[in-house]
């Protein structure tokens, strides 16, 4: 098969569409024959070599595919050949074949086509585990998602209203700002001449920045607050009011999905099937696929994605 390798860290050109190894699987995993897949942050922090990979995870970018089964391992059951599947991946998404634990495999969405669902395994479980599993989000609190016009940005600002949330996002631009307003923000904030610390108070707060928004974000929390760092764009570094932590009575998470184990990769796929499916199969919750490109041509998607220019998901499409 063929697969997009890494082959120093470094800009988009150091992406290359080279021959591979088939994947097998192993006892407990299926292989999918890959439709698509769909770029996220993470992979353009590993082709920097910003994002240290475990022992065993495949050293290929990607995170989240849609495809059909080819291969069953020993012991999967509920899953056939030829089922038509989107999955949450440790990497190895930028390829012609995958393997997959059976555990991190979703079914399709009805009415969502087999290309788009590629878009949806990252953002959703990002989304879900961060905004309900972690900081518990309920209807009538206020959200700031920093990042409205991007993939998990797009998703949040959706999954939020739909659980009764008010939500203020941050966007870069009016354009994106009449965009994050349409899939249902009740306040935009413009980044680059606005200061969102301003139009607080905010009951959770989900961060995709990172470094310097930290001290501004936890000033900005009303009492109870949580703020989830999910992202780093802006550094790995940030000061701290421990006052506004303790007399708030505040939290401050950080977390990824990559890292953690298959096991709870399985829970939070199954949370998601259970609870974001149904909004997106009723309409509540859409997909905002900005563009897609062959998967040949990943590095002209990283170029797009590092440019900002685009609104939701960029999706690689095998032919």
């Amino acid at each position: 098969m063929k697969a997009v390798a890494i082959t120093q860290p470094g800009g988009p050109e150091v992406l290359e569409w080279i021959d591979v190894e088939d994947p097998r699987p192993a006892p407990g995993e299926v292989v999918v024959d890959v439709s698509a897949s769909a770029l996220n942050r993470a992979d353009v922090m590993q082709r920097w070599g910003l994002y240290p990979l475990a022992p065993g995870t495949s050293p290929y970018p990607g995170l989240e595919i849609s495809g059909r089964i080819s291969a069953v391992g020993g012991g999967v059951t509920g899953r056939r050949v030829g089922d038509e599947v989107c999955a949450l991946l440790t990497g190895g998404g930028y390829a012609q074949k995958v393997a997959v634990p059976a555990g991190q495999l979703l079914t399709v969405p009805r009415g969502v086509g087999l290309v788009e669902a590629a878009a949806l395994p990252e953002a959703a479980a990002t989304v879900w585990s961060n905004l309900v599993m972690t900081a518990g989000l309920t209807a009538g609190e206020t959200l700031l998602v920093h990042g409205g016009g991007g993939g998990i940005g797009t998703f949040a600002i959706q999954v939020a209203k739909a659980l009764g949330a008010r939500v203020v996002t941050t966007v870069g631009g009016p354009e994106k700002a009449a965009q994050a307003r349409e899939l249902g923000a009740d306040v935009t904030i413009d980044y680059r001449t606005e200061d969102f610390a301003e139009q607080g108070p905010y009951d959770v707060i989900l961060d995709v920045v990172g470094g310097g928004y930290l001290e501004r974000n936890v000033r900005s929390l009303a009492a109870d607050g949580r703020l989830v760092v999910i992202g780093l764009q802006d550094g790995l570094e940030g000061s701290l009011n421990l006052a506004d932590l303790v007399f708030k009575r505040l939290s401050v998470h950080g977390t990824t999905l990559r890292t953690r184990s298959a096991v709870q990769k399985a829970a939070i796929v199954a949370d998601v099937q259970r609870h974001v499916w149904p909004m997106i199969e009723s309409g509540a919750v859409r997909l905002v696929v900005d563009r897609t490109l062959p998967m040949s041509q990943a590095a002209e998607a990283h170029r797009v994605m590092e440019s900002g220019g685009h609104t939701g998901k960029i999706v690689l499409v095998n032919d």
